[in-house]
C-alpha cells in the first residue's frame, strides 16, 4: 500500500503574517526587507500583489521600487514567524505524529495511519487548510502524494490556498512537461547543464539512462534519476526527531565597517554570546572554531582552530576567535561581516581530559552564562548583555 505523504506550505508566510495586523495593507502591494541602513536591504519576502509586478525574494529594495514605487515596505519580526510556525505545526500534530519541519514555513506529514479516523488524506489536506484558515487567518497551499519528493512538487504546483493530489497514475502527466529546472532540489546550474545536454523537461531527466547521468553528476544523478521517477522512498522523521548539529555559527553585518581592537573585540562579544547560547541550547561542545571575515570589497578569508580541548562558553569562544583574527591580521583592518562558528561537535556527555585551572575557569563560565539564559528566557533576549556595543 502506497504511503500518504502531505507536503504543507505556508503562503507567502513572513508578509501573510505581518499582514494580520496591518489587514488595511492587504490588497497593497507589500514586502517584507530588511533594514537598508543595516546593509540588510533585500527582499525576505512578498505578497502575491507584490508578486504580479516581478518581484522576487532576495532582490535589492532598489530593484524591487523601480519595479513596484508604491511598494509598502514593512520590517520582519522573527519572533512572531516562530509563534505561528508553533502553532501551525500543533495543528498538524492533531493530525499526526509523523510532522517533519522543513523550514519555518513548510513540514511533511504522513497521514498513512490517520486515515482511518480523519479521512482520505486529500481530505485532511483541505481539512487542515479550513483549520488554519479559520483559526489563524493564514493560508497554505498542501501537495499529496505517496512520497515527499511529490508531495512537495505538489504543494508549488499550485497557489495559493489549494490542494494537489500527485498520483501514481497522473504524476507523468503533472511533473514531466515542467522545465526540468522546476523540480525539486535540481538548482540553476545543475539545470543549466542538464539543459546542454539537451534535457529541458522534467520527462526527459526521467527517461535518461541512470548510469549516463551518474558518470556526469555522480551520487546526484542517482538521485535526480530516482526522484522524477518516483523512487524517493525517504520517510517522513517523527516530531522532534533530528540529526545534531555538526556546526553552530552565527555572523554580522555591521552598520559600518568596523576597524581596530576595540571595535573588533565588542563585535566578537556579541557574535561569540549568540553562539555560545545556540551551544548551550543544543547541548553540544565544540573541538574547533572558525572565523569568516568579509572585507568592504566583498573579499571573503577564512580561518579555523582545532582544540585538544572542547569549549562551551561564549568566553572561550571569543578567547580563541580573537587569537585567529589577529592571526588572519584584521585587528587593524576594515570589517564588513564577520561570522563566527563553532565547529567540530560532540554532545555534552562526550569524556574529555581537562585541566584544574581551565575546569574552574571553564564552570564559573559556565554557571554565569547559563544564569543569562535564565534570565533571557524570563525577560527577552534584551534584558542582560554585555557592557559595550557599536555605535552607528
Amino acid at each position: 500500500m502506497d504511503r500518504k505523504i502531505l507536503h504543507c506550505d505556508m503562503n507567502s508566510y513572513f508578509a501573510s503574517v505581518e499582514l494580520l495586523e496591518r489587514p488595511e495593507l492587504r490588497d497593497a502591494p507589500v514586502a517584507v526587507a530588511g533594514d537598508p541602513a543595516l546593509r540588510h536591504g533585500i527582499i525576505l519576502a512578498k505578497n502575491d500583489t507584490a508578486k504580479k509586478y516581478g518581484i522576487v525574494t532576495a532582490e535589492t529594495i532598489q530593484s524591487a521600487k523601480k519595479k513596484c514605487p508604491e511598494l509598502v515596505l514593512l520590517d520582519p519580526h522573527y519572533s512572531k514567524y516562530s509563534e505561528y510556525s508553533r502553532k501551525i505545526n500543533a495543528i498538524y500534530l492533531s493530525y499526526t505524529d509523523l510532522v517533519e519541519p522543513f523550514s519555518v514555513d513548510e513540514s511533511w506529514l504522513d497521514v498513512t495511519g490517520s486515515e482511518k479516523m480523519f479521512g482520505p488524506a486529500r481530505q485532511i489536506a483541505d481539512d487542515i487548510r479550513a483549520r488554519i484558515k479559520r483559526e489563524l487567518g493564514l493560508t497554505l497551499s498542501v501537495g499529496v502524494s505517496f512520497n515527499k519528493t511529490f508531495a512537495k512538487m505538489g504543494s508549488e504546483y499550485k497557489k495559493p490556498d489549494a490542494t494537489t493530489e500527485i498520483t501514481r497514475e497522473n504524476y507523468k502527466e503533472i511533473l514531466w512537461p515542467l522545465p526540468v529546472g522546476e523540480f525539486f532540489f535540481i538548482g540553476k546550474s545543475t539545470a543549466a547543464r542538464l539543459n546542454e545536454l539537451g534535457i529541458r523537461t522534467v520527462g526527459e531527466l526521467a527517461v535518461t539512462d541512470s548510469d549516463s547521468l551518474i558518470k556526469l553528476f555522480g551520487v546526484q544523478g542517482r538521485n535526480m534519476h530516482r526522484a522524477v521517477n518516483g523512487f524517493d522512498d525517504e520517510p517522513v522523521r517523527p516530531w522532534g526527531a533530528r540529526d545534531a548539529a555538526k556546526s553552530i555559527g552565527h555572523g554580522v553585518t555591521f552598520p559600518r565597517d568596523i576597524r581596530g581592537k576595540n571595535e573588533v573585540n565588542t563585535a566578537v562579544t556579541s557574535i561569540c554570546d549568540e553562539v555560545g547560547m545556540r551551544l548551550r541550547y543544543e547541548g553540544t561542545k565544540a573541538y574547533g572554531v572558525k572565523v569568516e571575515i568579509t572585507e568592504p570589497d566583498f573579499k571573503r578569508t577564512s580561518k579555523q582552530h582545532k582544540l585538544s580541548t572542547p569549549i562551551t562558553t561564549a568566553a572561550a569562544i571569543k578567547k580563541e576567535s580573537l587569537i585567529i583574527i589577529d592571526e588572519m591580521g584584521f585587528m587593524d583592518k576594515p570589517i564588513r561581516l564577520m561570522t563566527i562558528t563553532a565547529i567540530n561537535l560532540k554532545t555534552e556527555s562526550a569524556n574529555e581530559q581537562l585541566s584544574i585551572g581551565s575546569l574552574h575557569q571553564s564552570e564559573r563560565d559556565e554557571a554565569l552564562e547559563k544564569a543569562m539564559d535564565t534570565i533571557r528566557r524570563k525577560f527577552g533576549h534584551a534584558s542582560v548583555t554585555y557592557g559595550s556595543k557599536l555605535e552607528d
